[in-house]
């Protein structure tokens, strides 16, 4: 696979492109350093608004230990993170907990427009072949 999308909400997605290069959410897809995360703005301002590359992956069980590590890098406050976690003990289906995945980006890049997608951007993420990426980079254009 050539990237992945997420969706993630305006307001924190904009802080990524403010410089915030560290993304954290629960394990849901496969990514490897080097892929690309294609953000895409949920609710408000919908659509992919740009890009990144991945630098590093790395899973912590605890979101205090990320907290600790990150913290001022973090697109999500901690008490974001934490709100996050106590939401996500909710949404808890019995299953096995995933893990969550820290994803340390570098070559941020806002798309000079938005671009929407053709197929639905669920919750957990969706995986994005080379032919849709290269889809996506000419409609940036």
């Amino acid at each position: 696979m050539k990237a992945v999308t997420f969706p993630v909400p305006w307001e924190y997605l904009k802080r990524i492109f403010e410089g915030k290069n560290v993304f954290v959410k629960p394990a849901t897809l496969r990514v490897e350093e080097g892929m690309k995360v294609i953000f895409y703005a949920s609710r408000e301002n919908q659509g992919w608004h740009g890009e990144a590359e991945v630098e590093r992956v790395e899973y912590y069980t605890s979101v205090e230990e990320i907290i600790k590590k990150y913290r001022d890098k973090l697109f999500l406050t901690p008490e974001e993170l934490r709100r996050y976690e106590r939401d996500r003990a909710r949404w808890d289906s019995g299953r096995r907990k995933r893990p969550w995945m820290v994803l340390v980006l570098r070559n941020i890049e806002k798309y000079p427009r938005v671009v929407k997608p053709k197929k639905f951007i669920v919750v957990s993420g969706r995986y994005v072949d080379e032919k849709e990426y290269e889809e996506i980079r000419r409609s940036t254009s």
